[in-house]
């Protein structure tokens, strides 16, 4: 069947180049931008986040992956309306390849789902791993960006993502709890990998004194401590039409695209370092690397 779906940063290519620009470096075909979304702790809303960011981001016309390495305990498949045959455990197994292993989504996002219930997926070896990163590595120059929807708290395969990416956005929630397990999560990040750009989203908040009051706090104790502090990306308001949306499985960005929520999503998915989040080489192969 015909993919009909518009390719704009195509399109804007091709006008550069039919106006007498010189391709740009960045047009030439290299490995997708790469945006790891993690949180200290669970139900900060982060997979929510992270499958609306992946709707939004293909809905502009870009070929968008989003991989859920919350492995063995995923749930991005549910949030998109999807059943997948496949996902890592027959990745690992040899059943599939990782390419196999995609399936189409709202928008045409792509996903591969991590699986349920797989104990070996929930705490995978540094060899799975190692088969996980290198099944990974060719679908890289596939897409134009690829999210990476991780597992709560400081896991084997999220630090090794983290030391491999050049951007991260870090969910968090208001209360204490969550912003200190976010904090750890954030000099973490800057323990193994100096140079890598934070985003900070604040998620679920009844109001915006809230959500900047978060914001001054984690601030404040990163800057005390750490000598910098993340960017705010901005914050997403409690709303019903997120809980709405999870029932029906549809992402809010679509079912209910002028809610508050759905409003500040769309905020958080023009985050400008999203546009630049490469790396100096493939990003699964720094990854590997970060494993030995």
């Amino acid at each position: 069947m015909l993919n009909t779906r518009f390719d704009f940063s195509r399109l804007r290519t091709l006008s550069r180049l039919l106006n007498g620009a010189a391709p740009r470096a960045e047009d030439a075909r290299q490995g997708a931008r790469v945006v790891c979304v993690a949180s200290g702790k669970g139900g900060t809303g982060k997979s929510i986040l992270a499958s609306n960011l992946a709707v939004l981001r293909a809905s502009r016309g870009e070929r968008v992956l989003l991989i859920d390495f919350d492995a063995g305990l995923a749930n991005a498949h549910l949030l998109l309306g999807l059943a997948p045959r496949y996902d890592f455990g027959h990745v690992l197994d040899g059943s599939v390849s990782a390419r196999g292993a995609v399936v189409e989504g709202p928008a045409g996002v792509h996903l591969i789902s991590g699986g349920v219930g797989r104990h070996a997926l929930a705490n995978p070896t540094r060899r799975e791993l190692e088969q996980l990163f290198e099944a990974l590595r060719p679908l890289e120059h596939e897409y134009d960006l690829v999210i990476v929807d991780h597992g709560a708290g400081l896991s084997y395969s999220t630090v090794a993502h983290l030391a491999a990416t050049s951007t991260l956005l870090l969910v968090t929630n208001h209360e204490i709890t969550a912003l200190s397990d976010a904090y750890a999560l954030y000099k973490r990040a800057h323990m193994v990998n100096a140079h890598i750009r934070v985003g900070l989203v604040v998620n679920r908040v009844p109001d915006e004194r809230l959500a900047l009051g978060a914001w001054e706090r984690f601030k404040a104790t990163s800057f005390q401590f750490l000598g910098h502090h993340p960017e705010l990306v901005g914050w997403v308001p409690a709303d019903e039409s997120v809980s709405r949306s999870v029932q029906a499985r549809k992402p809010v960005c679509l079912v209910e695209p002028e809610s508050r929520a759905a409003r500040a999503l769309a905020k958080v998915a023009e985050w400008g370092p999203i546009e630049v989040a490469r790396t100096t080489s493939a990003f699964y192969e720094r990854a590997g690397k970060a494993l030995r």
